[in-house]
């Protein structure tokens, strides 16, 4: 490395420039040094995936796409999005919900899929028939390679979020062209016209039940079961795999379904194969729950951390 000499001089103002010009490129080398061996696990030094969010707003930006934009950054991938709804929301519950004009939603889709080469798309509040149908008409337009869908039904309060008519539409057309599915116990039990899994053997035949609605791949989470044990089963390619999680002692799990799903959509837009890209989620959002109480957000039930590896 060759050095900066500061050459002799009387003058205290050359002297005083040359001693910043110095500093200043040593500084330089140090963060060039620093940032040239930092790299996210896992990931190349090459421009990122892009990946869509579609999605409500969540005012106090643990849930909704506020976390589909923190896991997604925070994994790696740049975030695009379109708002579907806005709600008025806390940690304590919804409050309001309102449905964009089917104008603004039309055009912000348009926009995003006209210019940006996006990969991968990551579903969440579609609470009206016509913002299902119009969803459905631009993915047969643009053709993303990955939809994950995270069939959002009901507030983790218990409020409504989607309008009866809709479902039919999601079911019917919406889940024959998604690459992955991730309804919950209750959302399953909606979808599927049945009672709610309580049991590892129920879950089962729910998810073959939702199987038959078309989706290529589907992820049932299972953390209302009753017990210490989350269990998530996927069903993909005809297997069934499973993923265990010890249940996590914290209120702190405002947001969890949509950081999951955007977790999962992140690593298949980097390559991964289903498995794998469900694996790496849930473990991910464990840690982020895991870390959820540090963050101290609200009276109600918290977010989870998603940036729990960088602060």
């Amino acid at each position: 490395m060759n050095r900066i000499e500061i050459i002799p001089t009387n003058n205290l103002a050359a002297q005083i420039t040359f001693v910043t010009i110095q500093t200043v490129l040593e500084l330089n080398l140090r963060y060039l040094i620093l940032f040239s061996f930092y790299q996210p696990e896992g990931k190349a030094l090459t421009p990122p995936p892009i990946v869509l969010t579609i999605a409500g707003s969540d005012s106090s930006g643990g849930a909704g796409i506020q976390a589909d934009i923190k896991t997604l950054s925070a994994l790696g991938v740049y975030s695009a999005s379109v708002i579907t709804n806005i709600t008025a929301q806390n940690t304590c519950g919804v409050d309001e919900v309102y449905s964009l004009p089917y104008s603004i939603i039309e055009s912000q889709l348009n926009s995003v899929f006209s210019d940006l080469d996006i990969s991968t798309v990551k579903i969440g509040m579609l609470n009206n028939k016509s913002t299902v149908e119009l969803v459905i008409k631009i993915l047969h337009r643009y053709q993303p390679k990955n939809i994950v869908l995270d069939p959002v039904m009901v507030s983790s309060s218990g409020k409504q979020l989607i309008e009866d008519n809709a479902i039919e539409v999601i079911k019917s057309q919406l889940f024959p062209i998604t690459t992955l599915i991730t309804p919950n116990i209750p959302e399953a039990a909606i979808l599927t016209d049945s009672t709610q899994a309580n049991s590892k053997t129920t879950m089962l035949q729910a998810i073959y039940q939702l199987k038959d609605l078309g989706s290529e791949s589907t992820l049932l989470k299972g953390g209302h079961l009753v017990g210490d044990t989350c269990i998530d089963l996927l069903l993909s390619n005809d297997e069934i795999h499973e993923f265990k999680q010890t249940k996590l002692l914290t209120s702190n799990t405002h947001g969890t379904g949509c950081t999951l799903s955007s977790a999962i959509a992140a690593n298949l837009a980097f390559g991964d194969s289903m498995k794998t890209a469900v694996c790496k989620a849930n473990q991910y959002l464990h840690k982020a729950i895991i870390q959820a109480d540090s963050l101290n957000v609200g009276k109600g039930h918290g977010p989870v951390h998603h940036f729990y590896h960088q602060w």
